[in-house]
């Protein structure tokens, strides 16, 4: 097991090439959470993610031998990044293997890092599979994204910051996938302050750290919008890790995280991605567990496709009863669509979309369907728009 000395190393060597974040108070979230809420701004590193610790303290002890053949990193994405930006900074030749469908932001920004990107496999186990094949292959020494103490040691200076910044937490909810970052956090935080709670977050569609820390047998469910914790076998030591430090672990679901990402975008003005979400969305989705605590969270990582990121506004403005998508029936006359738009101005609603359905419809053929997509300000406003429809004489749902 690694010690604090071990992570206390890995600050001193590797704080004058990273960005000691900041670690903030959210007073609008922590009155909607009604906990006190401080935010550790991971995703401000240079390569939006807090993987870069664990990478550079790896790289910065290889030897001079291993730095000549080279390393290769198996990555979804924010490990590749860190590993492909800081072996460049060192002139350390760097290969990457990553799943085929890894985000397309996260795929490009590794290239112009200098590496050499290899795509292979529908998923991580095929990409990891392929990219020990070339290590025996080529020689290269492999910078494992969470199952390596210096990298494990690495994650573990987020706590030593947080800590420093504000020593009053009482506990730290982290995102857990392979267990990197929980596992140094929690050896760090544990010895600076034996009496914090450590509260590991995972989504329901990949459970393994929850299923080795309660004894479940929850099974994976294919994807997730949380990809940087989507991991199948977690490291294990970062298993024992998990089980002896941590109090308690805790799921979400990809709802709870859409949310999340919506909220710190809409309040804190700054954009996550779905793992970097996953404290909140735990404090949102079990508030009795943080209720009047003051709690650490880490949003651990920025890049979000910005199509997935363009879904989730939208999704949320549906779920907010700020976007309604609304049919009527009506007359399939000229004016029609008219006194539907007049209607609609009158309550204050501003129309996104208009489709006709003619063919798709069990109406009679005198009448058509009217899909109006409306930028709305609350559910109150909808029941309004209804409402106001209904007395002009139309039939009218919303979706």
């Amino acid at each position: 097991m690694i010690q604090l000395l071990d992570i206390e190393a890995a600050h001193a060597r590797i704080s004058p090439h990273i960005v000691d974040t900041p670690c903030v108070y959210s007073r609008t979230l922590s009155e909607i959470c009604a906990c006190q809420l401080f935010l550790k701004f991971e995703n401000l590193q240079f390569t939006s993610s807090f993987k870069e610790r664990g990478a550079l303290n790896k790289l910065m002890q290889l030897s001079e031998a291993e730095k000549s053949r080279g390393v290769l990193a198996i990555s979804a994405g924010n490990h590749a990044q860190g590993v492909a930006y800081h072996a460049q900074r060192l002139n350390i030749p760097v290969t990457i293997v990553m799943p085929e469908h890894a985000p397309a932001v996260k795929v490009e920004r590794t290239r112009a890092f200098g590496a050499k990107v290899i795509l292979h496999g529908a998923s991580f186990d095929e990409a990891r599979l392929y990219g020990l094949e070339l290590i025996k292959k080529h020689g290269y020494t492999l910078v494992h994204p969470y199952d390596d103490p210096q990298i494990v040691a690495g994650q573990g200076t987020i706590a030593i910051e947080m800590l420093r910044a504000q020593p009053q937490l009482d506990c730290l909810a982290i995102a857990m996938g392979g267990g990197g970052m929980i596992g140094g956090m929690a050896v760090a935080a544990k010895a600076l302050k034996p009496e914090i709670e450590i509260i590991g977050v995972q989504t329901e569609r990949f459970p393994a750290l929850y299923n080795a820390k309660h004894g479940t047998a929850f099974q994976n469910a294919g994807a997730s919008i949380a990809e940087g914790i989507a991991v199948e076998s977690p490291g294990p030591e970062n298993i024992r890790l998990v089980q002896t430090l941590v109090n308690d672990c805790l799921l979400v679901s990809e709802a709870d995280i859409e949310r999340a990402i919506l909220m710190l975008l809409e309040i804190e003005k700054t954009v996550v991605e779905g793992a970097g979400a996953a404290g909140l969305a735990a404090v949102l989705a079990h508030p009795e567990q943080f209720r009047g605590k003051k709690v650490g969270l880490v949003l651990c990582g920025g890049n979000i496709d910005p199509l997935m990121l363009a879904a989730i506004i939208e999704r949320g403005m549906v779920r907010s009863g700020r976007l309604a998508r609304i049919t009527i029936s009506a007359r399939d006359v000229p004016g029609a669509l008219a006194s539907i738009t007049q209607v609609l101005a009158k309550a204050n609603a501003n129309i996104e979309e208009v489709h006709h359905q003619r063919a798709f419809t069990s109406l009679s053929a005198q009448y058509t369907e009217i899909d109006v997509v409306v930028q709305t300000r609350n559910t109150q406003h909808i029941e309004s728009l209804l409402e106001a429809l209904h007395l002009a004489g139309f039939n009218a749902r919303v979706h």
